[in-house]
């Protein structure tokens, strides 16, 4: 058996069980009516189908929902069993009422078949559904061993082709090791030589570097104590060039301090005569000047102090000015006031 037998089963199973189920259907309907029309009073007649539709109803549902939990493997408990139970009765009762109210034995026997055989149905569907899965379950659980088996084979032998290739793999990892320490062996000792070879070259270059390094340190020191000697006396000749260039800054300004003290003093001599009433000599009048220009007076009073008229006084201040800003002054051609 496999899956489609099953699916063939089971629908030659559903399609049988649902043409039963809308037969009783029908049937029962056809019989019911009649007898529940005869017992609804007259104005409510038309409900008489109401009826047999809500109990087969109730059939329909028990049926559908019983295979359902049959093809899953579940069971509903004893309410399923009990609505089963009581719509089968219902339908039986209902539609041998009519012929057992008539004492017709025939009429409940005919009547009796459609129900009867739609309780056996549903009960006996159920049971063939019931067991279709188990005997599913089974067969899967067989075709999963079935598939683990197969596995678990495959596995084997992946793992025994596995294991002959690393014991192969090892024994060629072993030989190619063998061979590659031989080599390795072969070309230490050749290194060991060629490093006695090398280290022997090394210690006589070592030595004489060392002999040059030595050499070339004491030639170092030499020209290091020949640096210092020339930076010492260096530093001495530019000490004695700074403290010159001090003493001669200093002999500077204190010369300077002098011709401006003696400047100074003749600028007083020059300005301490007074207001005059007659001009002076130009050459006194022009030194009377530069002193109150140098001092700050104004030309109003640089004019009373020479005895000269205001416009040549100006006129000398202006010269003075233009000399201080650096212009030259023609003063040749000066005009008395």
């Amino acid at each position: 058996m496999n899956a489609v037998h099953v699916r063939s089963a089971e629908k030659a199973l559903s399609v049988g069980t649902w043409l039963i189920v809308a037969g009783a259907m029908l049937y029962s309907i056809l019989t019911v009516t009649p007898l529940a029309a005869a017992h609804t009073p007259d104005r409510w007649a038309w409900t008489a189908p109401i009826l047999p539709l809500v109990v087969d109803a109730a059939v329909v549902i028990v049926v559908r929902l019983d295979a359902v939990l049959a093809r899953l493997g579940g069971h509903g408990g004893k309410w399923p069993v009990a609505l089963r139970w009581m719509t089968g009765c219902m339908t039986l009762a209902l539609n041998v009422a009519d012929s057992a109210l008539k004492n017709d034995l025939v009429g409940v026997a005919v009547h009796a078949v459609a129900p009867l055989l739609l309780i056996v149905t549903a009960e006996t569907g159920l049971a063939y559904r019931r067991a279709i899965t188990a005997a599913v379950l089974a067969l899967e659980v067989k075709q999963q061993a079935e598939r683990e088996a197969r596995e678990r084979a495959a596995i084997e032998r992946r793992e025994e082709a596995a294991r002959r290739a690393r014991e192969e793999r090892e024994h060629a990892a072993a030989l190619a090791r063998e061979q590659r320490e031989h080599e390795a062996r072969m070309a230490r000792e050749q290194a060991e030589r060629e490093a006695a070879v090398r280290r022997e070259e090394r210690e006589r270059e070592q030595a004489r570097e060392r002999a040059e390094r030595e050499e070339r340190e004491r030639q170092e020191r030499e020209r290091e104590q020949l640096r210092v000697e020339r930076e010492r006396r260096e530093r001495q000749a530019a000490e004695r060039a700074e403290r010159e260039r001090r003493e001669r800054v200093e002999q500077e300004r204190r010369e300077r301090a002098e011709r401006e003290e003696r400047a100074a003093r003749e600028r007083a001599a020059l300005l301490s005569g007074g207001p005059v009433a007659d001009k002076l000599p130009e050459d006194d009048a022009r030194a009377i000047v530069a002193a109150a220009h140098a001092e700050g007076l104004s030309v109003r009073q640089a004019a009373e102090l020479c005895g000269w008229s205001v416009g040549w006084v100006s006129t000398r201040y202006a010269e003075l000015r233009g000399s201080v800003n650096g212009v030259p002054v023609d003063l040749a051609g000066t005009s008395h006031g």
